[in-house]
């Protein structure tokens, strides 16, 4: 089966690629830099020829508000046109957990926007709803370092590793479509100081941690389910000690 991924050269796209060509499908890694550009619309015609799915995990280049409603709306109304073109069967997208929940969030409300754009598409698709991933947790402690304090929302987090977004995105892509929601996440649940504690601990960085009720997350609310599921979902096998043995020191 031909299997097309949008954003196949990133973190999530290039373990995803590999898993697929593992289980013998042919796969096109779709950027930028390997000639598919979803906001020109260049290649994009080509790359889709006889594909049956198409997984899009592109990420867009700037977090600013506006600049990240512009990548979504635009991204996903030409490349949900040219799938319809195409004929593809299903559309498998990441999102993130509750990205509905934060409106006060510039980038959770574009996921919202390229949510309701693949739901209105026609086309049979499945909505991949992940935590934040377990590789970010060094670039969260950064941008909420308040001198020698990494200073955090109080909520709960629960972050799954990278390899487990792409397994389950690869088996729901080789599923039937959804038609709906799929949340997922990593196995550890605990206050968000917490989780990345453990992080700066293992990797030595001797940075003070703290709890702030009224930190904000990328600019949005936190309240204490704002960064988990709050239903039923889908859990990752790697735990966070598991990933942190792994996690080079500073």
């Amino acid at each position: 089966m031909k299997i097309v991924v949008i954003g196949g050269t990133g973190l999530i796209g290039s373990k995803l690629t590999a898993l697929l060509r593992d289980r013998g499908h042919a796969v096109v890694a779709a950027s930028p830099s390997t000639g598919v550009d979803t906001i020109s619309g260049a290649g994009l015609a080509d790359a889709l020829a006889g594909a049956a799915v198409v997984i899009d995990v592109a990420n867009a280049p700037s977090f600013e508000d506006r600049a990240v409603m512009d990548f979504f709306q635009t991204s996903g109304r030409n490349l949900l046109a040219a799938e319809a073109a195409a004929g593809v069967e299903h559309h498998v997208v990441l999102s993130i957990v509750n990205t509905d929940r934060m409106p006060d969030n510039g980038y959770f409300q574009a996921k919202v926007e390229q949510e309701r754009l693949v739901a209105a598409s026609g086309i049979p698709h499945s909505i991949v709803r992940a935590t934040q991933f377990m590789e970010f947790l060094g670039a969260i402690a950064a941008t909420h370092t308040d001198g020698d304090t990494v200073r955090l929302a109080t909520g709960l987090f629960q972050p799954i590793a990278a390899d487990d977004v792409a397994a389950i995105l690869a088996e729901t892509a080789l599923g039937a479509p959804r038609n709906g929601v799929i949340d997922i996440a990593g196995p550890d649940r605990a206050p968000f100081p917490a989780i990345v504690g453990r992080y700066m601990a293992a990797v030595g960085d001797d940075r003070g941690v703290i709890g702030d009720p009224e930190a904000r997350y990328f600019g949005g609310r936190v309240e204490e389910l704002s960064l988990v599921p709050t239903g039923e979902a889908r859990l990752g096998r790697i735990g966070l000690d598991a990933w942190l043995r792994r996690a080079p020191r500073r």
